[in-house]
């Protein structure tokens, strides 16, 4: 009798989730906030979910192309099990087609017609490795992962089921009713605000800000702890009035202890010849955060900064030092602040938190 831990992924097509058939043989999918109308013999925007006579099959089930065991501070996630780890996977396609996307070899893969290596995973493989590596979490990365849904959701029960995280990191254009299944499963997100321009989405993304922020409230509402990152472009969205729009929107609607991560853009796919982000800009964009209220305030991808460190927010005291990917936690058993005993926002902060 074959090891149900080692069972390979299903060859048959797996049926898309969220799919409404229509009576041209067309199928509208509502996975993602495309919702594309899918037409026999053809593929949406992802690239990954196919309409095969009148069904649409998700293509990309168990095709894992990217894993590793991740640092949680490389998601970012710093308000989850600070100095943990997650084990992180990916498969093929996205519905962005962002022109400096760092992986944009896996994520556009499919529409690019490129011949990617992958393995066929069954769910049971994926948690195997997250225990047998010692990992805390399961991380849906790399890509979007709303492209792998079925199988993240498939993967996601077993992870809960072993005693560990799940773990979303995303561009934040699931659907209402998408989100409604990560609900299920899903402990913490970090969600890509790339802009507050709507021409920035559609231009250099191929997509919409509107669903996006709809998203994150929505995710925000299912109770997923959220973080959010912006990658900061510069000429793109570094003008001091953008910044301070997504700071601002941040306070205003998640609270402001909801961390922002604004990033450091280094030069990436059809973006090659744009330099990389200013140290003052950043400095800029993080003193933007914190006059619109934001407690939490983080810059990556520039170490030289040291402006990854988080302090308590009741009294000052630095609760967690970082230093690259290594994070050296200074809170109680109770996930609180050594000083004044104010609890730390986030998830797995402590012995009682998840």
């Amino acid at each position: 009798m074959p090891n149900p831990l080692t069972r390979a992924a299903p060859e048959a097509p797996v049926p898309s989730l969220l799919a409404v058939p229509q009576d041209d043989g067309a199928v509208r999918c509502g996975v993602c906030s495309h919702r594309c109308l899918v037409r026999p013999g053809r593929r949406g925007i992802c690239g990954v979910r196919e309409n095969r006579g009148g069904a649409l099959v998700a293509t990309a089930y168990g095709r894992v192309v990217a894993e590793a065991l991740d640092p949680i501070e490389k998601k970012p996630l710093f308000h989850v099990a600070p100095g943990s780890t997650a084990w992180s996977i990916a498969t093929p396609g996205c519905p962005f087609h962002c022109t400096f996307c760092q992986n944009w070899e896996i994520a556009q893969g499919p529409r690019l017609g490129l011949d990617l290596p992958v393995r066929r995973l069954a769910p049971q493989d994926v948690v195997q490795q997250a225990l047998a590596l010692g990992a805390d979490a399961v991380a849906y990365t790399y890509v979007e992962p709303t492209v792998f849904l079925e199988f993240a959701l498939d993967v996601g029960r077993l992870v809960r089921a072993a005693g560990l995280r799940n773990l979303w990191i995303t561009d934040g254009y699931a659907t209402p009713e998408a989100i409604e299944l990560l609900a299920g499963f899903v402990d913490a997100a970090n969600v890509d605000l790339k802009s507050f321009d709507e021409r920035f989405y559609h231009r250099l993304c191929g997509a919409r800000l509107a669903p996006v922020l709809e998203a994150i409230l929505a995710m925000r509402a299912a109770g997923i702890w959220l973080e959010i990152t912006t990658l900061v472009i510069p000429g793109q969205n570094d003008s001091p009035g953008e910044l301070g729009a997504i700071a601002g929107w941040i306070a205003e609607h998640l609270g402001r202890e909801t961390p922002w991560h604004v990033s450091r853009f280094h030069p990436a796919f059809r973006m090659s010849d744009v330099p990389p982000t200013p140290l003052p800009t950043l400095r800029r964009a993080a003193q933007i955060g914190r006059e619109a209220g934001l407690a939490h305030v983080y810059v990556g991808n520039a170490p030289e900064l040291q402006a990854e460190d988080t302090w308590c927010v009741g009294c000052g005291t630095l609760l967690v030092e970082r230093r690259g990917y290594r994070a050296k936690s200074h809170l109680t058993a109770q996930g609180a602040c050594p000083a004044c005993g104010r609890r730390m926002a986030g998830v797995g902060l402590g012995e009682d938190g998840r």
